[in-house]
């Protein structure tokens, strides 16, 4: 039996995605650490170091494994973030309950610094808020943390490629 392709009309009512997700998302990302890393800066950090310290307040004393896993962040780039936090006394690595694990606490100061830090990352979440309204946000963050969800469930791509490429 001989079957020729019939060509494909595309739908109007349903949209086809064009560009580079991965693309699309960084420049998002891009624009959204303007708003947050402006207010940050006011207390003396950056988004990351926020993000970071706000988990290690929450989940410590925690080991470094669980901690980048709650992040969803490869194990060596949380142990480079954690490095300037260490320096400026807001978190402390020690040893952990046996010889070979260790342990993320904050300091005092880090918690401190970390109420401070949450005045302005409010800021900036209102001022994204009124931006693209709360509507949106919701929205957003509704898709944001379903893709989440089938992302990990669908495991790790066998190879990644970047832009299309």
């Amino acid at each position: 039996m001989n079957r020729s392709k019939i060509p494909v009309t595309p739908d109007p009512a349903r949209p086809v995605p064009s560009g580079c997700s991965n693309f699309k998302l960084h420049q998002l990302m891009r624009q959204f650490d303007q708003f947050y890393d402006a207010e940050l800066a006011r207390a003396g950090m950056k988004t990351t170091q926020y993000s970071l310290l706000t988990h290690v307040v929450r989940l410590g004393p925690v080991r470094p494994g669980a901690l980048a896993q709650a992040m969803k962040m490869q194990p060596s780039t949380l142990t480079r973030n954690l490095q300037p936090l260490v320096r400026s006394g807001w978190v402390e690595v020690n040893a952990g309950s046996d010889a070979r694990s260790r342990s993320v606490t904050a300091t005092d100061a880090g918690r401190e610094k970390r109420v401070q830090a949450q005045r302005h990352w409010k800021q900036a979440q209102q001022q994204i808020n009124r931006v693209l309204g709360e509507t949106r946000v919701v929205a957003l963050h509704a898709q944001l943390e379903q893709a989440l969800e089938l992302l990990t469930a669908h495991g790790q791509p066998e190879e990644c490629t970047r832009h299309g490429a």
